[in-house]
């Protein structure tokens, strides 16, 4: 795991790739919690049996699930210390190339694409390309925005 010491050294790796997280595995006790959650219990993520003969074979992740576990693979990947807060301002593109298979393990890349100096502080755009191991596509790109206050 990389780690910055504020805005100045995080703006210095911009352009760079920070590394991978490590691998997670997606259940489907995972998928079915993040129905109850969401409220989305469509039977291509909750019902394994009528999913063996869907398009898949097999129950896959919600796309939103994917994205929501940003957060915790990040924090494999990079941490920024010396800031008194660091707030999620939202995503600038999200795509979903690829679907996840329950069972299937996903890990995430990152990269700062751009800082933006404000007054407050500043403004990160992250990029985030999460993997499926074996698989040929990603199953998320994402550009996620952080804000940044020293």
């Amino acid at each position: 795991m990389r780690v910055f010491n504020g805005i100045d050294e995080v703006e210095k790796a911009v352009g760079e790739h920070l590394g991978y997280s490590d691998w997670l595995e997606i259940d489907q006790e995972r998928v079915n919690l993040f129905a109850d959650a969401t409220g989305d219990h469509q039977w291509i993520h909750v019902d394994p049996e009528r999913a063996k003969d869907g398009p898949f074979g097999t129950t896959i992740a919600h796309g939103y699930l994917t994205l929501s576990l940003l957060p915790v693979l990040g924090q494999k990947i990079f941490a920024i210390e010396g800031l008194k807060m660091k707030v999620n301002y939202g995503s600038n593109k999200v795509r979903f190339p690829s679907p996840v298979p329950v069972g299937s393990k996903v890990r995430a890349g990152a990269e700062f694409k751009s800082l933006e100096r404000t007054a407050k502080g500043a403004n990160l755009v992250v990029q985030y390309t999460v993997e499926i191991e074996g698989g040929e596509r990603p199953a998320l790109v994402a550009e996620t925005v952080v804000v940044l206050v020293p």
